[in-house]
């Protein structure tokens, strides 16, 4: 996520490092580059400690083949908007989902 959804969460007490220094989030800026988002990714969806990811969708974006290969209930992916983009429902792999489980058509979403 960004440093600014970041932030927000963990002052809203979402967010912790254990003991050993490992976090249970990840900030995504100008410097991170793609292999790192899809490392973690991969990581975050692997745990079964971990119930949902959340992620700005400008970030998803960027691992938009990852995000959508990623079936499992648990963790839930959540694309979130962020303050520099706005969200797009034609993008959110959730909302894709539930258009064709209802049989609704997923490119024209409105």
């Amino acid at each position: 996520m960004s440093v600014d959804s970041v932030v927000g969460f963990l002052l809203a007490g979402i967010g912790f490092r254990d003991g050993l220094g490992k976090k249970n989030f990840f900030i995504v800026n100008s410097k991170t580059n793609k292999a790192e988002i899809e490392e973690v990714f991969k990581e975050y969806t692997s745990k079964n400690d971990c119930g949902v990811i959340l992620m700005n969708q400008q970030i998803a974006d960027e691992i938009r083949y990852l995000v959508d290969l990623h079936d499992k209930i648990l963790p839930t992916v959540l694309e979130i908007p962020s303050k520099d983009k706005p969200f797009d429902p034609n993008k959110d792999s959730i909302i894709q989902r539930v258009k064709l489980f209802f049989g609704g058509d997923i490119t024209n979403l409105k």
